[in-house]
């Protein structure tokens, strides 16, 4: 089983966008754009929800049904680890493995010593595909990543090992996820990251890292757009170079997760995946929430109060509901309306407020990235949520598929 050269994950909370998202694919396919698509939900996503991989499986079945797609699509167990990977077993073909936990766990001193000695012939200067530059390997390097990752790596195997043996081999797709850390990690901390799967049999399709800067959920990157562009370039000249010198998938290609909205950095990656002839994996999901909140504001009296009390009862809750993604956002509180003065919004507001468009002076990002983790104060209102989900759909669908195909799939693939 082989991901595409170019993939999108897609999915929604609530499983009612399947047909919207599979349309905005097929619109890209109809323009020269071939994507696989992945409809993605992690662990933590179901719990909130209260549902199930197989609800996954079904949305994706009864979209590919209805519209006759005949492309690839997968479904990804997005952000598990080995205490609920046997959740997902059944129901999905693709694996995102998150092992952020485990970044600087140190391995035992003679994993270690064993590692670097292994692989002292990457000590020295590396001359970089397609770059007109080199990087500079020391000793130290190599046994400082190893002390901080192969513990890390380890913890990756013992899940793959769980999969295969359900599974069977070649019957599924692994992604390792490192991007929900605290630290960066560096393109020279990536090369050894590599080394060390290799070395651990690990037949990664894709691998997400943590970039430098910030990639918050629902809004743009944060940070030195001259930065991100030199790692990323790097990063992508060391994947590379480990196709020709390590054992991995030829089809290896860099994940970006909390992907959705980074407007900023598309075109950077744009240019860079073309000179590279490289592929790309982009991640979202809680970009096709924010549109059905936005498209309920817009449809009615009824829909923008709905939204409004959804605000109201999260901004009552606030820690609770930011704890869960402490590492993937930063929200200034003191910035979030009091629901007292949202509810005076008329949907016009609202829609000003929520919807990324930094050229409009009220679009805040503080509120939309909170919005963008209460999904779970929607969930508890149940049938009376999902009733307006099935009432509004018509507006719905259609904002979600000019959202996945003219704000990420044009800019990032065209």
């Amino acid at each position: 089983m082989n991901l595409k050269k170019y993939s999108i994950g897609t999915g929604d909370r609530f499983g009612y966008q399947g047909k919207a998202l599979l349309k905005a694919i097929i619109k890209a396919k109809e323009n020269g754009i071939d994507l696989a698509v992945v409809w993605n939900k992690s662990f933590r996503e179901h719990k909130l929800i209260n549902t199930k991989p197989s609800d996954v499986l079904g949305e994706a079945q009864s979209a590919v049904q209805a519209l006759n797609w005949i492309g690839d699509y997968y479904i990804d167990a997005d952000h598990i680890n080995l205490s609920n990977v046997n959740l997902f077993i059944d129901s999905c073909n693709f694996f995102t493995l998150d092992v952020a936990e485990y970044i600087g766990k140190p391995a035992p001193s003679n994993v270690i010593r064993e590692f670097v000695q292994k692989h002292k012939n990457f000590i020295g200067k590396i001359k970089l595909p397609v770059l007109e530059s080199s990087i500079y390997i020391k000793k130290s390097d190599i046994e400082e990543s190893a002390k901080k990752y192969l513990t890390t790596i380890e913890e990756a195997k013992k899940i793959f090992m769980e999969i295969e043996k359900k599974k069977g081999k070649n019957n599924f797709i692994i992604e390792i996820s490192l991007d929900e850390s605290k630290e960066v990690q560096t393109p020279l901390e990536l090369l050894i990251i590599l080394i060390a799967i290799s070395e651990a049999k690990i037949p990664i399709q894709t691998i997400a890292p943590k970039f430098v800067g910030e990639f918050n959920k629902g809004i743009d990157y944060k940070g030195n757009l001259k930065n991100f562009e030199r790692d990323f370039e790097l990063i992508l000249a060391i994947i590379q170079f480990t196709k020709t010198k390590l054992i991995l998938p030829k089809n290896l290609k860099i994940s970006i997760h909390s992907g959705s909205d980074k407007f900023s950095i598309y075109p950077i990656i744009n240019k860079l995946i073309k000179k590279f002839d490289t592929g790309i994996h982009l991640k979202t999901a809680g970009t096709t929430w924010l549109e059905e909140i936005i498209s309920l504001a817009l449809s009615s009296d009824e829909g923008l109060e709905l939204v409004k009390e959804i605000y109201k009862k999260a901004y009552d809750r606030y820690d609770e509901l930011c704890l869960p993604y402490v590492n993937v956002i930063d929200i200034n509180k003191e910035k979030l309306p009091n629901p007292e003065k949202v509810s005076r919004w008329n949907n016009k507001m609202f829609l000003n407020v929520l919807r990324h468009d930094s050229s409009c002076e009220h679009y805040n990002p503080d509120l939309r990235q909170f919005l963008h983790i209460a999904y779970k104060i929607a969930a508890e209102m149940g049938s009376r949520f999902l009733n307006a989900l099935e009432k509004y759909n018509k507006i719905i669908a259609q904002n979600v598929t000019e959202n996945i195909y003219e704000r990420h799939i044009k800019p990032l693939f065209l």
